[in-house]
Parts: C-alpha cells; structure tokens; sequence
C-alpha cells in the first residue's frame, strides 16, 4: 500500500515548506517539493492543509483504578479519541499494585490493550513497593523490555505515595540503567494534614481540594526531586507542572544544564481556580492533580513552554463520569476521583491559544506535542517527525475549519469536556498510523487492534524504525 500526499505544508520543529510526502508500507520512504512522477496507491490533496507528525502524548491514564473506582475511558475509547485530536502515539503509566511484581504489573497492562488497541502506544513503570513487591533487580531490568522510564508519586499518602528512600534508590537505578525518573511533585505528607484539617472543619466542597493542596507544596517537592536526582546522577522529568512555584526551581535547573526537563498539561493553560467554585457540585470536574491555580500562572506556563524551561504539554488524560464517578465524593471532596479528559483535545487548544494567538510558532507547537515528547521518551526518530525512514504518523489538518468544542461530539466515554463551548479554527483532517488510514472524513477508518506495542529506547538514544 502506497500514499502520497500532495501540496500540504510540511511542519516539523525545525522545518516549514510545501511539498509533497511518499509512504510505502509503514514508512516515509520520499519527500520532495513536487514528486509528480511517483505513482501511489491512493492520493490526498493536501493543498492549504498542514501536514503534521502524529503527535505523542506521553502522559495519560487509561483503565486505571483510583479512589474506587476506574478510569471511564479503557484503551480502545482512550485511543478512538486521541486518533481524532490527532495524536498517533501514547505513553501509558502501569501502576504497580501493592505486593505485585513489575513483570505481574506490566502483564496486567498489556492484557488491558490486547486486541484493542487504536494508536501505537509505550509504558512508563510506576513505582509504588520495593518492600513487599518490585525489587531493585527487577526495576534495573525493564529497559531491556522497553520500559525505560519510571514514575514516583511524591502526593497521594495512603495510597501511592512512596518515601524519599523509595525515590532515591529508584533514582540511583535510572542513573544505571539509563531510564528517565518521572515525578509528580507535591508534599503529600503536607497535603495529608490540611486535608484532615479541612474535613474536621466542615469543608466538603470540591475547591478545598485546591486549598488544601497550595503551589506551595508543589514547588517544595519539586525543588526535593530535582535536588535528589541530582546527587543520584539521574534524568529527571517533572509531570504536570501547574504553578509558579514549580516552574522556579525546573528554570533554575536548566540554567545550570542539569539533567531535568518539565511538561505542563493543557488544561493548565485554560482552567483556573474559579472553576472549582462552580455551583451545583460542577466544580468537581476540575478535581485534578495539581489542581487548577489562580490564573495569573497560565502566562507563566505560555512563557515557560515558549522558553523550553517546560518541554511538552500531554494531557493527563484521566476520565472519570462526572455522573456516576466523581459524585463518590458528594459529601467529601477527597474522596473525588483526581483527574479530566483531555486526550481528543490538545491539537486544537493548542493551536487556537497558542499558535494563533501568537504565543507560540507552529515549529514550536511541533515541537512540544510531537518532537519532544518522542525525543525524551525514547520514540525520534520513528515517531515524532517528518522523516525518510521515520513511522509514517501523520496529520493533515485543515488551519481554517472552524468548529465548537462539546462533549456530545467527542470521542471519549466521559459525560462532559474540560473545554465545552470553545471555539477553535484548525482540526484534523485526515489522520495515519504507519501508512495506515485512521481517521478520514470525520469517521475510523481503522479496526482496533492496528495499533503496535512499541519497545522504546533509553534516554537519550534513538529509536531505530521497527520492522512491518
């Protein structure tokens, strides 16, 4: 099977030109400004259209439990509606339940996508037990398996919160086995207390969740990670970077060229506070962790991923009903599921608040949804760019259609949308995944099950294209 599409304007973070793009097989085998003489299977006219790399989101939760229950949207759902918002590739968390080991996590996972799934997609390790579960050997060994990153929850006590012996030894592993140590920073001893403290008060609505969880506590662990990291040699990569104060210490880090990057997410860039004060239990929508923040820090995430003191924005994509779900916590706002849907969504936020509002060059927005997420999480140059030899993942959007956000159009299994009621310009078109048709024409044009397990690289190395 052969594609050639014609005349798009070709984006990458480094490259802006019209030309024309050749996929044989599961490759990009031609680009060329006009290759009138290649005969394709079929044509797409790409004229006036972007041509994109399939985005990566390196940050999402699909069936997981939390708070009990579990994540409405499961890999094919999850998947449906990122291969709509464009993006071709994921990396998924597989939380190490308490006294498994991390092969047994890793085999519950990959038996949750079989036969499902939509997009290729990767695993990030989370760490949660080296007592009574995982132990540092078998820790050292998933980089041969192509897990080659590992997440530590600093936040959540009681139920995924490790110790700083946790995270440091996990960190000394990393800084052997070449994987990259994923944060979520928060004091979630902090955190803990004010929570307790609020409840006996009274306070029960969804906004104390973010008065109980101040920027404060998010810069102080984020200021402890990169500092530990540091004396174990590890790269270190902090996740949903919501606020000023965590911003600081990551900016100073990379001024000094230590090893730590940062993503913020997009709802960041939009929701604040005054969301969760929403009547009628609304607010709970926006229950996520880290909460919303005051909005002044929203300039501050645009100039920071401007600036590349923060490096990507995912999604966090963790779907929970807000009918059904998030209403376990009616009476008590710690017993809401954490987490929103987002995964559908993220191309054309970006785009709209970011390209076209000036904040950011459509090189840059490649380069925070696609480029850099694949570079620091094992996948360029197979995934993440235009390129002879690369993954032919690839979007042709459409910067003029305009359209409104709303959840009854959307792709997910969740009952409302984050962004409901926004009007953007620019959508995906025609979306591919390894020289597969995914979406066309406002439809799936692929089965589940198209979608590819993908052994990532160490941190740092390159990702040589698979094999068909």
């Amino acid at each position: 099977m052969s594609i050639l599409i014609k005349g798009g304007r070709i984006i990458t973070a480094a490259d802006d030109y019209v030309g024309d793009v050749y996929v044989e097989g599961e490759r990009i085998t031609l680009i060329g400004a006009s290759l009138d003489d290649v005969q394709a299977d079929t044509t797409i006219d790409a004229s006036g259209k972007y041509v994109l790399p399939g985005c990566v989101d390196p940050h999402t939760h699909l069936d997981m439990p939390f708070g009990g229950t579990v994540t409405i949207d499961d890999v094919e759902s999850g998947q449906i509606a990122a291969a709509f918002g464009g993006t071709t590739c994921h990396v998924d968390f597989v939380i190490q339940p308490q006294g498994a080991t991390f092969a047994a996590a890793l085999d519950e996972w990959k038996g949750k996508a079989a036969g499902k799934q939509v997009i290729d997609m990767g695993y990030h390790m989370a760490v949660t037990d080296l007592r009574e579960g995982g132990t540092l050997e078998e820790l050292a060994s998933l980089p041969d398996q192509g897990v080659t990153s590992y997440k530590l929850f600093m936040a959540y006590k009681g139920a995924l919160m490790v110790d700083d012996e946790t995270l440091f030894r996990t960190m000394q592993v990393a800084a052997e086995t070449g994987a990259l140590v994923m944060v979520h920073a928060e004091n979630g001893d902090a955190i803990d207390v004010l929570v307790k403290e609020a409840l006996a008060a009274g306070n029960t609505e969804p906004k104390y969740h973010a008065l109980t969880r101040p920027p404060e506590t998010e810069g102080e662990a984020t200021n402890r990670a990169i500092q530990l990291a540091r004396v174990a040699g590890a790269s270190l990569y902090v996740v949903h970077v919501s606020c000023e104060e965590a911003v600081h210490p990551i900016a100073v880090a990379r001024e000094k060229g230590w090893d730590v990057w940062g993503e913020t997410c997009t709802q960041y860039l939009f929701v604040d506070y005054t969301f969760l004060e929403r009547p009628d239990f609304e607010g709970a929508k926006y229950v996520y962790t880290p909460p919303p923040r005051d909005k002044a820090n929203q300039e501050v995430l645009w100039n920071a991923v401007r600036t590349d003191v923060l490096s990507a924005i995912s999604t966090d994509h963790c779907a929970f009903l807000w009918d059904g779900q998030k209403t376990l916590g009616k009476d008590d706002f710690s017993k809401i599921p954490n987490g929103g849907p987002g995964l559908e969504n993220r191309l054309h936020m970006i785009h709209e608040f970011g390209v076209r509002a000036g904040r950011i060059t459509l090189n840059r927005m490649v380069e925070l949804l696609c480029t850099n997420p694949a570079k620091l999480f094992g996948l360029y140059p197979r995934k993440g760019t235009i390129a002879v030899g690369s993954d032919a993942d690839l979007v042709v959007f459409d910067p003029e259609r305009r359209h409104t956000i709303k959840a009854s159009e959307h792709h997910s299994k969740i009952d409302y949308n984050l962004y409901e009621g926004t009007e953007v310009t620019g959508t995906p078109e025609t979306v591919l995944l390894r020289g597969h048709v995914l979406v066309e024409d406002g439809r799936l044009a692929a089965k589940p099950g198209i979608g590819q397990f993908v052994e990532r690289a160490r941190f740092g190395d390159t990702l040589a294209p698979g094999t068909e």
